[in-house]
């Protein structure tokens, strides 16, 4: 593996793999373009190097191949504007004669699309014969898409073995990603929390025994909490709770006893006779929820004991909101945390944020800005963090 930031693209076919899976309405719009702005400056320093840029993605989930409401042509116009009106090239397959001609006769600083990835079994398969054809079309790969590091598919790991090492990058966000994720799991400064939220704790108990190891606080929040206030012996009336996993919850705090970690529940919620905006709704200790009523979002104790401990940390990871936060009703508890985050990075914490839900919070609430880093990858991210290695990772350190 070379460094992507010395290297001279001059002349050069520079396959990029990038995650430009955006969600587009039903007019086919793009309603959030994220994504594809977080790869731009990859995109930009090979072009300004005088290389050619050859872009492959996936887009959305295609059961039977080509599809026209997940082709990338969709893309080319406002991929051209981001990039300040260069001219964007459309391949309308990822392999075969029209793609091959198509790169043949690039000229330098030009990009080409080609079409969705996934339009092909073999992508996802990790076929090798369908990885060789899409090396093919470049001089040199460049893995940046970190939101599908965690997949062994053609594209995004299998490809690797088709570039000698001097040939193979990690573009500048996938560099962002990993350097970002190695502070908070490797270098963090203590006090470390980090705010584990979601609906279920079977998805977060890898990703809660590694933290076991590195952070001094764990702030539990979502459906999740009540999981763990049942297994206590608490009152949770009709939250959401995984039967299954009290065993599990008991596990890991006495885990975290014995590791002198504390795990912080919500001691209170906000609670509501159903699940709806217009519940009736109140405050109510977690542990003491009346039947017939479930919590659905962290209370106003809560919020102000979790954001006390942020206010002291300095390393933060946030995967996962603290309550039902697509319901304006039960949001505040989740922005409230956002703002904490935010307040303790501007007096120097280290921050990352994580998972989409989080990310969907951090951009709604407008604070993107005002964290250290947010994260592209939802899945990658939890497996980074549950300590597993990831392909396309691995596939450009091979």
């Amino acid at each position: 593996m070379t460094n992507f930031s010395k290297h001279n693209f001059k002349g050069q076919k520079a396959l990029v793999r990038v995650d430009f899976n955006v969600p587009l309405n039903d007019k086919l719009e793009i309603t959030d373009d994220s994504r594809m702005k977080a790869a731009i400056p990859t995109i930009q320093k090979i072009m300004a190097d005088g290389g050619k840029v050859i872009l492959m993605s996936h887009l959305g989930r295609p059961k039977n191949g080509p599809e026209d409401k997940f082709s990338l042509k969709h893309l080319v116009k406002h991929l051209s504007e981001l990039l300040q009106g260069a001219t964007v090239l459309f391949a309308n397959d990822c392999v075969g004669e029209q793609a091959y001609l198509t790169a043949s006769m690039m000229r330098e600083g030009e990009v080409l699309m080609l079409e969705n990835l996934r339009f092909y079994k073999e992508e996802q398969k990790g076929d090798e014969a369908f990885a060789q054809k899409l090396a093919a079309l470049g001089d040199v790969w460049v893995n940046d898409a970190f939101g599908t590091a965690h997949r062994a598919h053609a594209s995004t790991a299998v490809i690797g073995q088709y570039f000698p090492p001097e040939k193979k990058f990690f573009g500048l966000l996938m560099q962002n990603e990993i350097s970002s994720a190695e502070k908070v799991l490797h270098k963090s400064e203590k006090p470390f929390a980090a705010i584990i939220g979601g609906a279920k704790v079977s998805d977060k108990i890898l990703i809660i025994e590694n933290l076991l190891d590195k952070a001094t606080d764990i702030i539990i929040g979502g459906g999740m909490a009540y999981t763990f206030m049942k297994a206590q012996g608490g009152k949770i009336g009709n939250s959401l709770c995984e039967d299954d996993r009290l065993e599990t919850a008991l596990q890991i705090l006495e885990k975290a006893k014995q590791k002198n970690v504390h795990i912080h529940l919500p001691s209170d919620s906000v609670i509501a006779d159903k699940f709806s905006n217009d519940a009736d709704s109140k405050e109510a200790p977690s542990n003491e929820i009346p039947n017939g009523w479930m919590g659905l979002d962290i209370g106003s104790k809560a919020i102000n004991d979790f954001a006390a401990i942020l206010e002291k940390s300095k390393t933060i990871l946030w995967n996962g909101p603290m309550g039902v936060f697509e319901m304006t009703k039960f949001q505040n508890g989740t922005k409230a945390i956002a703002l904490a985050v935010a307040a303790a990075t501007q007096k120097g914490a280290f921050s990352l944020v994580g998972g989409g839900d989080s990310v969907a919070a951090v951009n709604q609430f407008d604070l993107a800005a005002k964290v250290s880093y947010v994260s592209t990858g939802g899945g990658a991210l939890l497996e980074y963090f549950e300590g597993k290695q990831l392909p396309g990772i691995a596939a450009v350190e091979q």
